[in-house]
């Protein structure tokens, strides 16, 4: 099976199953004789199916007369099956605390053999391996629950004791921890259980009586229901795994089919299982037989062989000894096994009675007999052989088993029940069982023949099996004891007819087909026969080696070997030849592909790159033109807004100049009113501001040049300023007399004046606060209507306004400037700075003759004090830039 699974597709899926079932059936099916610690003890035809393309799709598992009493009963050194011993060995603490699990050497069905285990196997390992195999079969978690639930059960069933209550060996059960454990386990009420097992209802016309059971009558009750619950699982088990290994409808017709079946047993006590096993070993004898000798020959007499006859053991007489009617020893079992009164002393008088009279059967004294098989004689016992037979199972047992509340004890139950008529009343199903069902002889019979009608409907090959001796122990060989089992399996006939025969035969056409060919010259005219024969004389095959018969050629072995060797070079030769123009064809294949490819790609790409740059030049034309857009609209707005500033700012200006000039007119009035009074209060004072008005004009050309020497030296000023401190001090003191002394003449100058200089007075001094751009100190102390405090302070503010004014307007012609740099739309640069430029010109003017003004102002108040002012107005007025 590992061999088959290997060619159908490796270790996994399918083929894995198929391989794990041998794990289960060997758990569950073998187990410790005295000539094998692993034999099967039952028969199982395996057959697997294989797809159209070699690999494993399913298998089929068929089982043959299992060993049930094995269950139940052991010979001295034996064990029961292996399945017991792996779960007392390898099950969990958790399971064994829910099995209420023990050692096996706890349960009478596991030690009445005295042997526990199995030299160099470890059954917990064993267990776990099972374990495995249920998984890899898909075999749930509950249901190997169920199983081991089960198989606790009969061996707690094992532990059931009776007790005798009366004179009659009437018995009661003892209720002890094996009634409450197995009832448990089957899932039913412990008394139902003991009352099932003491005693039998018998049907009375209408009514059912309760009997109670002798004691061996409770010990075989209790033995029939383990052994049922134990086949019946194991029938399930086959079940399970044909369900998980099935095939559906998706059957392809290739299979190869294992049938691994009991060997021929002769033991020193032989009962109905060996009668049973050796007769299933007859029927395989005789299809061996028939393939290998019987179909051989008649093969090479049909054919025209030259062939001489190769006698051979026929089984024949030992089959009709089993098989004929309504004599035969199956017939005659069964009629004795339907006769209630029947015993298996009398079974075995009967046998006597009716074959003694072939020569395969010889009676013995007692209940013995002795039957000649072809492996040898086998000495029978036939005690047990009418209770083996029947395998009867009480209705109460079955009804017991219904009425559980686990799936497997119902499922065991409505197998046996649903053989039963439909029509049949409960008590009328009382005691039948037995009785209706089949016999096991007659059941296995049947078993036999459907097997070798399936059989027949294959291509055999046999595998002999050849024990090297009787000890179980490596490194013997017992050469008497090997050459009996080769003879009576008839393997020295096979090899005699081997070495004469020709074991390798094919017809006229096929073989001209195959190797046809490899003739040198041209057979096409030819037939199939000529054919062949110039094919084997070409070769040189000699004539002994071979037959012509009417339809096919008849080789000895290893001759068809050479031809197929020469076949197979020859055939590598033209595959080496095939691939490499194979291969050439396929380079230049691929060579005119790949050109062609490239110049499309490269045709593709250039599409694709114009395609992409058209798309690219219409979205920069769009993202230019969008931009534009959007510059023009901002450069338009940004334009409206500086012409709307400018113009605004224009109109401020004008508005400032046009309120200027109206303030100058009035101012200028008021200061020729003012200076009409002077000049005829103070002709000397004009004088001086004549006198000092020519001198300033004189310093300002000068101070002019020197502006840019000026800017040199201000460090040396700031030094020399430190010396003029002190002249400042000076000169503040001589300032203060003469302000005292102008005050007084201020005076005088009003008593004189009278009441139109007091009202011309006051209009003066809130015009110099109001509008002081005209006047400084030098202008209110040179008044003679004014006191020497106000003509001082009229003079600053006058100076004072110079200068701001001076730094506004270097501001706005600046700002002029740089509109006129960047604002170039709508206007002409060179016209505008021609304006801006006679702007400055006209305001340089007027500031000038100002400056004049207020520097005759301050030329009143003294030298001193004159050119204290004139210092500080020349330093600030150095800062400036005209």
């Amino acid at each position: 099976m590992q061999y088959l699974a290997a060619l159908g597709g490796g270790s996994s899926g399918i083929e894995c199953e198929v391989l794990q079932t041998s794990c289960i059936l060997e758990a569950f099916g073998n187990a410790k004789t005295s000539r094998n610690d692993n034999s099967s003890r039952f028969g199982k035809l395996i057959e697997i199916h294989f797809s159209a393309v070699g690999k494993i799709c399913g298998a089929e598992i068929q089982t043959y007369l299992l060993e049930k009493s094995r269950v139940v009963q052991l010979a001295r050194g034996e064990r029961s099956y292996h399945i017991f011993y792996q779960l007392c060995a390898g099950a969990p603490p958790s399971l064994r605390e829910r099995l209420k699990l023990k050692e096996a050497k706890e349960y009478n069905y596991l030690n009445q053999s005295g042997c526990l285990a199995i030299h160099d196997v470890v059954d917990a390992h064993k267990f776990e391996s099972l374990k495995e195999a249920f998984n890899t079969l898909r075999i749930h978690k509950e249901s190997q629950e169920q199983i081991f639930a089960m198989l606790a059960a009969v061996l707690w069933l094992g532990n059931i004791s009776f007790q005798v209550i009366d004179n009659e060996n009437h018995i009661e059960v003892v209720d002890n921890e094996a009634v409450t454990n197995a009832a448990s386990l089957i899932g039913c009420n412990a008394q139902d259980l003991m009352v099932t097992l003491s005693t039998r209802k018998i049907q009375a016309g209408k009514d059912s009586v309760a009997k109670r059971l002798a004691l061996q009558q409770a010990i075989d009750t209790r033995d029939a229901l383990a052994k049922f619950i134990y086949s019946s699982l194991f029938d399930w088990l086959v079940d399970e795994i044909n369900h998980s290994l099935a095939m559906g409808k998706h059957r392809t017709g290739r299979s190869i089919s294992i049938l691994d079946i009991y060997g021929f047993e002769s033991f020193k006590k032989n009962s109905f299982e060996q009668l049973c096993i050796n007769y299933a070993n007859e029927r395989l004898q005789q299809h061996f037989n028939r393939h290998l000798f019987k179909l051989e020959q008649e093969e090479y007499e049909l054919d025209g062989i030259d062939w001489t006859k190769v006698e051979f053991e026929d089984n024949h007489e030992c089959l009709n000894l089993f098989e004929k009617k309504p004599i035969g020893l199956i017939s005659l079992l069964d009629e004795e096994s339907n006769f209630p009164k029947a015993t298996d002393l009398t079974l075995a008088d009967k046998l006597k009675q009716h074959l003694d009279t072939n020569p395969c059967f010889k009676g013995e004294r007692g209940g013995a007999f002795i039957i000649h098989h072809y492996a040898g004689e086998v000495l029978y016992d036939t005690n047990g052989f009418l209770e083996k037979n029947r395998d009867p199972i009480h209705s109460d047992t079955i009804q017991l088993l219904a009425s559980c509340s686990r799936h497997l004890s119902k499922l065991f139950a409505s197998s046996v029940l649903n053989v039963l008529p439909k029509t049949a009343s409960p008590l009328e199903q009382s005691g039948a069982l037995g009785s209706q069902k089949q016999s096991v002889g007659t059941k296995f019979k049947g078993q036999l023949f459907k097997l070798m009608q399936q059989l027949e409907n294959t291509t055999p090959h046999f595998i002999r099996c050849i024990k090297p001796n009787n000890k179980q122990l490596p490194g013997i060989y017992d050469k008497d004891l090997v050459l009996d089992q080769l003879r009576c399996c008839g393997v020295l006939e096979v090899v005699r007819i081997s070495r004469s025969g020709y074991p390798t035969r094919i017809t006229h056409q096929d073989f001209s087909r195959r190797y046809g060919f490899l003739l040198l010259e041209d057979s096409e005219s030819q037939d199939p026969l000529s054919s062949s024969v110039a094919i084997l004389q070409q070769f040189g095959v000699l004539p002994e080696m071979y037959q012509v018969g009417y339809t096919k050629l008849f080789f000895r072995a290893g001759q068809i070997g050479a031809l197929e060797d020469t076949r197979k070079q020859v055939l590598q030769g033209t595959l080496e030849v095939q691939k490499c123009f194979r291969a050439h064809r396929a380079r230049r294949h691929f060579h005119d592909l790949k050109q062609g490819v490239t110049a499309l790609q490269s045709f593709v790409r250039g599409e694709i790159a114009r395609k992409e740059y058209d798309v690219l030049v219409n979205l920069s034309k769009q993202v230019a033109e969008s931009k534009f857009e959007e510059q023009l609209v901002a450069v338009v707005q940004i334009q409206s807004v500086i012409r709307g500033w400018l113009a605004r700012r224009n109109i401020d200006r004008l508005q400032n100049s046009k309120m200027m000039i109206f303030d100058k007119r009035r101012r200028g009035k008021k200061f020729s009113e003012v200076m009409g009074l002077a000049q005829e209060n103070l002709p000397s004072v004009v004088e001086e501001l004549q006198r000092r008005v020519l001198i300033a004009e004189a310093n300002l050309g000068k101070k002019e040049t020197e502006n840019a020497a000026l800017r040199e030296q201000v460090q040396e000023f700031e030094v020399r300023w430190l010396e003029y401190e002190g002249k400042m001090k000076a000169m503040e003191d001589t300032w203060q007399k003469q302000m005292a002394s102008l005050q007084v003449s201020l005076a005088a100058a009003k008593k004189s004046l009278g009441a139109d200089h007091t009202a011309v007075q006051p209009a003066g001094r809130l015009d110099g606060l109001t509008s002081p751009r005209y006047y400084d100190s030098e202008d209110t102390m040179s008044g003679g209507a004014r006191t020497p405090g106000g003509e001082a302070n009229g003079g600053l503010n006058s100076v004072g306004h110079l200068a701001k004014e001076f730094e506004n307007r270097k501001q706005i012609f600046d700002e002029d400037a740089k509109a006129i740099v960047e604002v170039k739309s709508g206007q002409n640069p060179g016209e505008e700075y021609r304006r801006l430029k006679h702007r400055f010109e006209a305001w340089k003017k007027d500031y000038k003759a100002r400056l004049r003004e207020a520097k005759s102002r301050l030329q009143k108040h003294g030298h001193l004090e004159g050119e204290k002012r004139n210092r500080k107005w020349w330093i600030k007025k150095s800062r400036f830039q005209l």
